[in-house]
């Protein structure tokens, strides 16, 4: 079985990582899209690491849920999967799944790399605006800013996956398929003869494709998902 799945925010949230638009994705007052961006951290780079220093903490103390459990054997499984993931956080990887299985499309929030240069590093936080040993320039967090553009060689990644082959099953799981590129490589991937299953509570842009729809959460409905796929395999 060949499969391929993105996840969004939806999923974290599960374990208790605030969504950037739910009602408890607000820090100190400040919105999160207006704290995410290269003009903040230019204005205020003392303000942006705190928030992200926050961020960390709040993730590295969270847990993966039942849905990260469930794609990472679901991962196991497979003959060929790939997930792309909105995710910053490092769930999915303490769940199980392997690295080279996975694409983190919008960054490592674990990941510090120089403003200036290609110097990066993992590295746990100080209280310190970290500079560059290289170059000497403000490091900022390894995300994907608003404004930004995506990585190209992860780009790369998933465009050879999608264009290889079509997959049996492509899952969409907790997100609202806003950006233009999640429902492109959804319905690219799915082919003509894919399954496209939908998990997120409510609608989206991406709902009217979608095979099936499950308007559950993800850690509800996709360990079920997952275990009727691989019993009807192994049968």
């Amino acid at each position: 079985m060949r499969v391929f799945v993105i996840t969004g925010a939806g999923v974290s949230a599960e374990s208790g990582i605030p969504t950037f638009r739910g009602k408890d994705g607000h820090w100190r007052n400040f919105d999160p899209t207006k704290l995410a961006t290269p003009e903040a951290f230019a204005h205020d780079p003392n303000l942006v690491w705190d928030w992200y220093r926050e961020r960390r903490q709040r993730i590295r103390t969270a847990q993966p849920n039942p849905a990260h459990r469930a794609i990472a054997n679901l991962a196991e499984r497979a003959r060929e999967f790939l997930l792309v993931t909105q995710n910053v956080d490092d769930l999915h990887r303490r769940a199980g799944l392997p690295s080279e299985k996975m694409v983190q499309i919008h960054g490592d929030i674990f990941v510090t790399h120089c403003s200036r240069c290609d110097f990066k590093r993992h590295e746990h936080d100080d209280d310190s605006l970290p500079k560059c040993p290289e170059c000497g320039a403000l490091m900022r967090p390894g995300v994907v800013w608003f404004g930004e553009q995506l990585d190209l060689a992860k780009i790369s990644i998933v465009e050879n996956f999608v264009t290889a082959d079509d997959c049996d099953l492509v899952i969409v799981a907790g997100t609202t398929a806003l950006f233009g590129y999640i429902t492109d490589w959804a319905l690219r991937a799915r082919g003509r003869t894919g399954q496209l299953i939908e998990v997120n509570p409510e609608e989206t842009s991406l709902s009217q494709f979608a095979t099936k729809s499950f308007r559950e959460p993800a850690g509800v409905a996709l360990p079920r998902l997952v275990h009727e796929l691989l019993s009807n395999v192994s049968a």
